[in-house]
């Protein structure tokens, strides 16, 4: 599973974070104080886990009213800003439910700069 460092060391990364499926923040490491702060992170995990259940909901109400499968679960999702994206990946807790474990690990997310953002490596380091 990704850490926070390993996520901070993408390009355009402004911080990086973990949360509950509740929204409340775990731990995050944070590059430039003066753009983004705790405070701000709290609300981008709080604004996450929102987006992952709402999301949820779409895809599973999705695959029972056509039949059609492969929506659900929801496992990552960026959320592009004006001036900030995050990528955020629930795969860690998808695997745990999978093996059939209760204690599920929280969400993993980062914030990323748009003028540098990567994309792909954001996923790559969040899927292994």
């Amino acid at each position: 599973m990704a850490t926070l460092d390993e996520l901070m060391q993408l390009p355009g990364a402004m911080a990086a974070f973990e949360f509950r499926g509740s929204g409340e923040l775990l731990d995050h490491r944070i590059a430039y104080p003066d753009r983004i702060n705790p405070a701000t992170l709290d609300l981008v995990a709080h604004m996450c886990s929102a987006n992952m259940s709402i999301a949820t909901m779409q895809a599973r109400g999705w695959e029972q009213v056509t039949a059609m499968k492969g929506f659900y679960p929801i496992q990552e999702f960026t959320l592009i800003g004006f001036d900030w994206s995050v990528v955020v990946s629930g795969l860690g807790r998808e695997r745990h439910k999978q093996e059939g474990k209760f204690s599920l690990p929280p969400f993993l997310g980062v914030v990323m700069s748009n003028e540098s953002a990567d994309y792909e490596a954001a996923f790559a380091i969040l899927e292994h």
